[in-house]
This record gives structure tokens, C-alpha cells and sequence, in this order.
């Protein structure tokens, strides 16, 4: 902690209103183990994050005059002295998560929402709120004063009279109306990176699906899934039009809306090879769980440019413990990422990370010896979103981490060519020039 920052604790009563507390200063935990943040873990709250409380859930903090670690269910008597709640926060895009909020987890009643739960204070000298994280994306389009709903309706609707019949721009434009999600409103922009959703089924039963719950005691999903394969056609007439005259073009394949794209492989690699006898700008990226290693190869011969490989860790044991796959093994997945690289394909993990996990040493070891061997050019530092406990219990992972900025450091360190964010990238910027020193980024 830094001599002149004085961090204190935030915590809300009852009703949700959240105060700093005179008398805590700010923890964290890295997974089960609370601690102090250390100085490389804090920044300034990202503009466009949110805090909100984890119900029923006492907050820890270390007392100011005797700096033990403390938990507190009550507010102070000058407060009132009624019941007290953790507070986190819920930070924007291209921002990692470097210690989750600490508090009294085993008296938690709920099941929490699918969200990433982030360690949050204020501080005193500087009044405002500071979160435990790390920047790791320089990309500024997905901050939320691009994304004006007052002028996506009118783009929505000219869309949907333009092509009745397609129903895929039918729930995208669900996606963007309802659900808020920012690719799909940037088709209607006719900018950036745009969804093409395709899979209704998935052959993973993630934890932390956010399209699909079957488990009656988990939280509910937080959209709904497609109900339908799109045909050929149905993809190039959304994706075409992006891919010609949208800035800085991508489309995307494997979306939160969806199961997994690799399961309808073929269809999408005919679409693809029709998007490409159309038009050879802007670039086609598949986001997937990888698991079937042949059709990797499939895709990258019909035109796609890049691919994200999503994974929560690089531990079989770990991988099958949230992934839950059916019908494929995690050797396959690991196989796939030699193959994408092999075939030509910017070849990126969508690196599911959760602080006390992701940065255990054999974590560490494991992630930089897949790195170096499939030659992995970008691992995309996405917070996992998932009650804490739930996923504690799931993983039966113990101890405390080296942390997460440390662990950043460590990977950079030990191969200076890797490269870290947290979005998709066009091809003209796969490998931007200086990116082998280009870490660690400003706060």
C-alpha cells in the first residue's frame, strides 16, 4: 500500500447504499486467502464499471488502529449499526481483475449471478474508488460513450425492414436491444467486431454458461440461447455488408448467445468461402472451445483469419472441472491450438481467468509450456464471471497465488513475444510493431 493512498474499505447497508468505512482499510483475496492489495494491484476505477453488493455477505478489512484482519456484519453505531454487506465491483472491458473482494463467503445464502466480482475501496486522498486490477488492452471501442441506444434503434429498425426474413439479424438484434451486447450493436453501427452466432448446441457444460443453466439450483443464464442453425445464406447476408464497409472489420463466430461454432463446422466454412469469394476485406475470427482438432484445419482452408480458444486453465483436472465436456477430451482442445497455428490462424486463448487459480505456480508453468510449444500469439486476460464458492468448490483449488499482475509479469518475462489483451483483433493488427516490449501497459 502506498504511504500517501489511504485505501479504505467500502461495504453497503442493508439497502444498498455504500459507504467507505472510517475504520477498515481495503482487502482482497486471492482465491480463499484474504490479504493487503499491494501497490501494482490498484488502479483508479475504469469509467463505465459498476459497483454493486453480494447480499447477506459480511465484508473483511483490516482495522486502522490495530491492522488485523477483520470482519464486520454491522455497520457503525453512528451508522445506525444495522446490518452490513460486501461491496464489489463489475469493471468495463480490457481490464483484468487482480483480487476479488474479500469477505465472509461461507455465510453467503445466494447463489450469485454470473458476473465478475472484483475487490473495490476509496481512497482518501485522491476521493474516489479504487479497483484491484490491471489493464492488459490498449482498444478504447468498447467503452461505453460509443454505444448510444438513442441512436441504435433507428439502425435496428431499418435493419429489420431491410431483411424480414433473416432470422439471425432477428436475434441479433434482440442481442443488442435486450441484452446490450456491444458486438451485436455494432453490426447495426456497421463498425468494429460484429457476431455471427451459429451453434444451438454446445458439446461443453460450463459452470458459468451464460446462455444455458440446466442445473435448477445455479443461478439463471443471463440470455438466451439460439434456437436455430443459420443457413449459409442467412450468415453472408449479415456478414458480407460488415465485412465491405464497416471500420477497422471483424466478424465473429461463437458468441454468448450461443453453444460452441465448431459444431456446425461445415456449414460455416461454406459460408465462409462465400464471404471470401465476395470480398477479401476485413477479418473472420472463430471463437470456440476447440474441440474437434479436424475441423480446425477445415476452417482455416475456407478463408478464416483467426481463432480464440477458450479455456479456464491449462490443466486437465481444472478444464474438466468447469468445462464439463461431452464427447471430446481435453487433449483434443490442446491439440486444436497446435493444429490453428500450424494451419496459418492468429491463434489466441480466451483465458478464463479467476485470481488464486490462474496464477498458481503450476498454472504458471503449464500456460507458458503451451505457449512456447503451440507458439500461442495473444492470451486475452478475460475475468471469469461466477460465484466465487461455487467455483472454489468446483476446483478444489487451495493456497494463495503468486498474484495476478505478478503472474502477467512472469509469462511476459519468460516469453517476451507473447502478447496479452482482452479483445479480438483486426489482421492488420495481429502484430503491431514493438509488441514484443510493448508491457506492462499504463493504468
Amino acid at each position: 500500500m502506498s504511504r500517501t493512498r489511504t485505501i479504505l474499505a467500502v461495504v453497503a447497508d442493508a439497502a444498498g447504499e455504500v459507504f467507505e468505512h472510517p475504520d477498515l482499510l481495503m482487502a482482497g483475496m486471492n482465491g480463499t486467502h484474504p490479504r493487503a492489495p499491494r501497490e501494482d494491484e490498484l488502479i483508479p476505477l475504469p469509467e463505465g464499471s459498476r459497483l454493486f453488493t453480494i447480499p447477506g455477505t459480511p465484508p473483511m478489512g483490516f482495522d486502522r488502529r490495530s491492522g488485523r484482519l477483520t470482519t464486520r456484519d454491522r455497520l457503525p453505531g453512528s451508522w445506525g449499526g444495522g446490518e452490513m454487506q460486501a461491496v464489489s465491483a463489475f469493471m468495463s472491458p480490457a481490464f483484468t481483475r487482480t483480487l476479488l473482494p474479500a469477505a465472509d463467503y461461507g455465510r453467503k445464502g445466494v447463489q450469485l449471478p454470473l458476473w465478475a466480482y472484483t475487490a473495490v475501496g476509496w481512497c482518501v486522498e485522491e476521493e474516489r474508488f479504487y479497483v484491484a486490477a490491471a489493464r492488459v488492452d490498449r482498444n478504447t471501442q468498447w467503452q461505453v460513450e460509443h454505444f448510444d441506444d438513442r441512436k441504435l434503434d433507428p439502425l435496428v429498425r431499418q435493419a429489420l425492414s431491410e431483411n424480414p426474413k433473416n432470422r439471425l439479424l432477428e436475434q441479433l438484434s434482440r442481442c443488442a436491444v435486450d441484452y446490450h451486447c456491444f458486438a451485436a450493436k455494432n453490426l447495426f453501427f456497421r463498425r468494429w467486431e460484429a457476431p455471427l452466432p451459429s451453434s444451438p448446441t454446445c458439446n461443453s457444460r460450463c459452470l458459468g454458461c451464460i446462455s444455458l443453466q440446466e442445473a435448477p439450483d445455479c443461478c439463471p443464464s443471463s440470455q438466451e440461447r439460439l434456437s436455430f442453425v443459420p443457413t449459409v445464406e442467412e450468415l453472408c447476408e449479415i456478414a458480407v455488408p460488415h465485412l465491405q464497409q464497416a471500420e477497422n472489420a471483424i466478424v465473429s463466430f461463437g458468441q454468448g448467445c450461443e453453444g460452441d461454432p465448431i459444431l456446425q463446422a461445415d456449414t460455416i466454412c461454406e459460408a465462409v468461402r462465400q464471404m471470401r469469394r465476395q470480398t477479401d476485406r476485413g477479418t473472420i475470427n472463430f471463437n470456440s472451445n476447440a474441440s474437434i482438432p479436424a475441423a480446425i484445419d477445415q476452417l482455416a482452408a475456407a478463408g478464416v483469419d483467426s481463432i480464440r480458444v477458450s479455456l479456464n486453465s491449462v490443466q486437465e483436472p481444472l478444464y474438466n472441472a468447469y468445462y464439463r465436456p461431452r464427447g471430446y477430451a481435453f487433449a483434443e482442445v490442446i491439440e486444436s491450438i497446435h493444429r490453428a497455428k500450424r494451419a496459418g490462424l492468429f491463434t489466441m486463448l480466451n483465458y478464463l481467468v479467476f485470481p488464486g487459480v490462474t496464477d498458481q505456480p503450476e498454472e504458471v508453468e503449464a500456460l507458458v509450456q503451451l505457449v512456447e510449444e503451440a507458439q500461442v500469439d495473444l492470451v486475452q486476460m478475460r475475468n471469469l464471471s461466477i460465484d466465487p464458492t461455487l467455483y472454489w468448490e468446483a476446483l478444489k483449488v487451495s493456497g494463495e497465488g503468486m498474484g495476478m499482475k505478478a503472474m502477467l509479469d512472469s509469462v511476459k518475462a519468460r516469453v517476451p513475444r507473447l502478447q496479452f489483451g482482452y479483445f479480438n483483433r483486426t489482421k492488420e493488427s495481429f502484430y503491431p510493431q514493438g509488441y514484443e516490449t510493448d508491457w506492462p501497459l499504463p493504468a
